[in-house]
């Protein structure tokens, strides 16, 4: 049987709750569901407020509005990420300022970071590739030390830390994706904004409102909600917080099971390492990871296209992953790759992603590891 890249998770009540959903007065944006995950989300991140919205890709939207992006701004981020992280700033004008990764990490490299600064940047946006850590302190520090802000891509960084603290939490603002492929989903699309920083919290309830103040109406702080400000509907529906509440409820549960194993791809692909066919995931001490992804490094990009190959014959769905933004037509007209080029393009062509997902049978991890030494002549 074949052995899928992906299965989104399901716990098992899920059913009940969307069908409690379905049966309330209200299936739209903000209902008991939406509630319940908001508290959840603000006692487990200790953020100032937390709003699910559709889409990862609109809460990256929403963070470029609540910090007035206006034409000729500039926003540095890592050219090794998806297309979301740079459109939504570019919808607004901004011009993209991408800087090399490191290739230990795949992560945003903080020490280009600073010559890429001018009197036009605004914010800086890093990526918590694979669920693992930037190197935030420095980043943190560059943005007080300039005047900028720092929006966290934490698509993929649901359970994850730095130093102790939930990525998404360190920035002025934080975006997560709950679309099928992460660790956690609202019935296959979803996303959430961290509001980190109080000076956003209010103006965040009304772009999200679709620039009204329908929720300070709804809390009896007005008593008539008009539109005030822009905006868009960016708001989540109850269903799928629903099935997103199903997922929260067994968070610890599902995050073992990934973490169990990621485990057993590292130690059954560790003696390939070893003998230099591959390269394995790099996890600093200071970063906690949720195991979002297991991917390895081969040599070349012959390799990884055969290796790719000889898993699909093997009833094996591997994939590899991004193609670097500014190597793309949109890339060149809304952007600029500034330094050098020593490992975005490089690093990004030896990158193999392997199945990984919650309740992925022991079997099939090992079955995996198998036919990648198999490959090898192991």
């Amino acid at each position: 049987m074949e052995i899928g890249f992906n299965k989104a998770p399901f716990t098992g009540n899920e059913e009940k709750y969307i069908l409690e959903s379905i049966n309330s007065d209200k299936i739209s944006g903000d209902g008991e569901f939406t509630k319940k995950c908001h508290k959840w989300f603000e006692e487990k991140l200790q953020c100032k407020k937390a709003l699910l919205t559709t889409s990862c890709t609109h809460a990256l939207e929403m963070a470029a509005l609540l910090l007035n992006i206006q034409d000729g701004d500039e926003v540095i981020m890592p050219s090794y990420t998806f297309v979301s992280t740079a459109n939504a700033f570019v919808l607004r004008g901004a011009k993209i300022v991408f800087v090399d990764i490191r290739p230990d990490t795949m992560n945003i490299d903080e020490s280009k970071i600073e010559q890429a600064i001018t009197n036009k940047t605004k914010v800086i946006v890093p990526v918590h590739y694979a669920g693992v850590g930037c190197e935030m302190d420095t980043i943190m520090h560059l943005a007080e030390q300039y005047n900028l802000f720092v929006v966290e891509d934490a698509a993929q960084g649901m359970m994850s830390t730095y130093k102790g603290k939930p990525l998404g939490t360190i920035g002025h603002l934080g975006t997560f994706s709950f679309h099928e492929t992460k660790n956690y989903t609202s019935a296959g699309e979803g996303g959430l904004l961290i509001i980190n920083d109080n000076r956003f919290k209010e103006r965040a309830e009304i772009i999200r409102e679709k620039g009204t103040n329908r929720s300070q109406f709804f809390r009896g702080m007005v008593d008539k909600y008009t539109w005030v400000d822009i905006g868009s509907s960016y708001l989540m529906n109850d269903v799928s917080a629903a099935y997103l509440w199903g997922n929260l409820e067994c968070v610890d549960e599902i995050n073992h099971n990934r973490l169990e194993n990621w485990q057993i791809y590292f130690n059954g692909l560790k003696e390939l390492e070893t003998r230099g066919f591959i390269k394995l995931p790099i996890i600093p001490k200071e970063s906690m990871h949720n195991a979002h992804m297991f991917y390895i490094k081969v040599q070349d990009l012959k390799t990884r296209t055969a290796l790719l190959d000889y898993l699909k014959q093997h009833d094996v769905l591997a994939v590899f992953h991004y193609i670097p933004l500014h190597s793309s037509p949109a890339g060149r007209k809304f952007g600029d790759f500034i330094g050098r080029d020593e490992f975005t393009t490089k690093e990004s062509e030896l990158l193999i992603r392997l199945p990984l997902f919650y309740n992925i049978k022991h079997s099939s991890v090992q079955y995996v590891i198998t036919k990648v030494r198999n490959f090898f002549g192991d």
